[in-house]
């Protein structure tokens, strides 16, 4: 059962295993609609993610944006319409005001919706087509990679007064090493060419050829067993933060695993056969 669609984020998933997840307001170049309340962009993004991780016939998940924009971040000129607000609210229950209301807002919302992303067994493609602003920004980090083409752009919130948000913090010292991610912190934007020499992005195409080449890629992906990708994305996550041993600890456990599954035993076949593998994620 797939999840309840709203306008403003399109659930768009084919035969072929693919699942787009695309951001619709191209008129305010795809800005978020709402917060942290349940119907907003990001409380969908991870209501979408999770359903396409939960449904078998859904190998690669795709983030990306409808017109010239990947995601604009928050729109600051405009209040958030009725289906967000009210009850829906989930992040400030206390209906109390000042800092740390802010702090549990976002904390207990925003953040927690982001971490929806990361926490996608699957792989997460962000095809970022134009600018990722702010918290769009944020969610491209959060993927697992990132394509872009010479109309993408990272903008930071630096000129609304606010720091970079959680998947900036945290992946862009590991990503770029900490002196880029400062400078980039210092001055809040970065072209394309920029973050695909410092790695922020994994492949930079001619725009017109950016949708290809993600189909291309992704088939790629078709191609390995699910069991392997799901293993290797948890495996390399952990070692992020935990030391040599204990990835050694982990990937003798995922071998184990492997070894005794169905698609490791259809993989061996259908190399001996030379014909493609027919994977079930088991």
């Amino acid at each position: 059962m797939g999840p309840k669609l709203v306008d403003h984020l399109l659930y768009e998933k084919e035969d072929n295993g693919l699942l787009w997840i695309k951001f619709n307001q191209p008129e305010v170049l795809n800005a978020l609609v709402g917060n942290s309340e349940e119907n907003s962009t990001v409380a969908k993004v991870g209501e979408y993610m999770r359903a396409g991780d939960d449904d078998p016939d859904v190998r690669v998940i795709i983030l990306t944006g409808v017109g010239r924009a990947f995601c604009a971040g928050a729109n600051l000129k405009k209040k958030s319409p009725p289906e967000v607000t009210g009850e829906n609210f989930v992040g400030n229950r206390s209906g109390r005001e000042g800092a740390d209301a802010v702090r549990q807002h976002f904390f207990h919302g925003f953040t927690k919706l982001h971490r929806d992303i990361a926490d996608i067994r699957k792989p997460t493609v962000a095809m970022i087509n134009g600018p990722a602003v702010g918290s769009g920004m944020d969610m491209s980090l959060h993927c697992d990679i990132r394509i872009g083409c010479e109309k993408t752009r990272f903008i930071a919130y630096h000129q609304a007064g606010q720091i970079i948000e959680n998947g900036g913090c945290y992946y862009l010292p590991k990503m770029i090493g900490l002196g880029r991610a400062l400078e980039y912190a210092y001055t809040g934007q970065c072209d394309a060419e920029t973050a695909y020499r410092w790695g922020m992005l994994n492949h930079l195409v001619d725009s017109e050829n950016l949708e290809e080449f993600t189909r291309e890629l992704c088939g790629k992906m078709l191609a390995i067993p699910p069991l392997v990708q799901w293993n290797s994305k948890r495996i390399m996550r952990s070692a992020l933060d935990t030391t040599l041993d204990h990835t050694m600890v982990l990937t003798s456990n995922a071998a184990l695993i492997l070894n005794s599954s169905e698609d490791e035993t259809e993989a061996r076949k259908a190399f001996v056969e030379k014909r493609k593998p027919v994977f079930k994620g088991r």
